[in-house]
């Protein structure tokens, strides 16, 4: 699945950069851009489109309700704002969510989960399937990666370093252009510097990812995702 690209709309500073960090930590979203009120965001609005939007309730001149209402927007609404008895009226208006302030980062992620799982149900009839594999550029010659035989990618500046099943690969490209080209329900970053096949890892101890014979660090950052995604194929008695 591609990343759901997203932009923020509020007038209040931290509340923008605490979205903006929680967004960063998900590994399926992508921050387009921030916006201090509703009328740069609509300017915005009219020559791009978005997946998700980040939308404060109580902004100067224009509400982010007045903007809903204002404007056709396709994308899915996620409300953020200080005052309950709003939350009504933005249910009116086809939001996927309604998070109030101070957001918590687990509230925030039952909310992106939600508009993920809209997003693909949505686009399941267009979705075509994963390509098995990618080319990448290695000194000088092309090298082809088979995505099952992965196991993970080392970020080195300019350069990724990609580890198979038989092989290690240094490719002139960046981490983020890598991730762009996987699956997030298959490869999931574990570290800013690290992105691992799920379905290699041999186990999980403290905050390392034990993958082939390596040990990975897994950041503070980023492990609560990492065991989310864990969680959901964990057994229980």
């Amino acid at each position: 699945m591609k990343k759901l690209s997203c932009i923020i709309v509020d007038d209040e500073p931290v509340a923008r950069n605490i979205l903006h960090e929680f967004i960063e930590q998900v590994p399926f979203l992508d921050l387009e851009d921030k916006f201090e009120n509703a009328m740069k965001a609509e300017v915005f609005l009219k020559n791009n489109t978005v997946d998700i939007i980040f939308l404060d309730i109580e902004m100067p001149k224009v509400s982010g309700l007045q903007l809903l209402q204002k404007i056709n927007i396709e994308s899915i609404v996620i409300l953020t704002t200080a005052f309950p008895k709003y939350a009504l009226e933005g249910y009116e208006l086809d939001i996927i969510d309604y998070l109030l302030k101070p957001v918590a980062f687990n509230r925030f992620l039952k909310a992106v989960q939600k508009a993920k799982d809209y997003y693909q149900m949505k686009h399941m009839a267009t979705v075509t399937s994963q390509p098995s594999y990618i080319f990448v550029k290695s000194e000088k010659r092309i090298e082809k990666v088979e995505l099952n035989d992965m196991l993970y990618a080392e970020s080195l500046g300019n350069y990724v370093s990609i580890h198979t099943e038989s092989k290690r690969i240094i490719a002139y490209l960046t981490m983020k252009s890598l991730e762009s080209q996987l699956s997030t329900d298959e490869f999931i970053k574990i570290h800013q510097s690290y992105l691992v096949n799920s379905s290699k890892i041999n186990a999980i101890e403290g905050n390392e990812i034990k993958i082939g014979s390596k040990s990975l660090p897994i950041s503070r950052n980023y492990r609560e995702m990492v065991m989310k995604i864990v969680n959901l194929r964990l057994l229980k008695r």
